[in-house]
């Protein structure tokens, strides 16, 4: 990397890499920020942001990750106990691009972060302090 440089994404702000996840989704941004706004209410958590995703960690390690799946929606990503059974929108999620993640629910709009969604962030973010 010394001879060729450093990928643009190793040098990209969170805000850049951020505005990047959604640039051509611009519809979707609204989901991020709206959870990103219900994390003071969670716990102390980390927010960093990866090419691809934005990892969600809490003082011990991460439990939600925050991805732009596709066009036309984006998955809360949580790491729960992986016998956990899914259940309403909670799904298993064994391709997900972070690797801890068990368990994802789509979100099509900022519209669909409702108590349950909440309720189950909390549940990862309390599996994993």
């Amino acid at each position: 990397m010394e001879r060729f440089g450093y990928p643009d994404y190793l040098q990209a702000t969170a805000d850049e890499l951020m505005d990047g996840q959604y640039s051509d989704r611009l519809h979707l941004r609204p989901i991020l920020d709206t959870i990103l706004g219900l994390l003071p209410s969670v716990g102390e958590v980390e927010v960093q942001a990866r090419k691809t995703y934005v990892a969600l960690i809490s003082p011990k390690r991460t439990f939600a990750a925050v991805q732009p799946t596709t066009r036309k929606r984006v998955d809360l990503g949580l790491r729960l106990t992986a016998d956990r059974q899914p259940s309403g929108r909670l799904v298993k999620a064994p391709n997900f691009g972070q690797s801890s993640v068990t368990h994802r629910i789509g979100l099509a709009s900022a519209d669909d972060i409702d108590p349950e969604v909440e309720g189950w962030l909390r549940k990862a973010y309390e599996a994993n302090v």
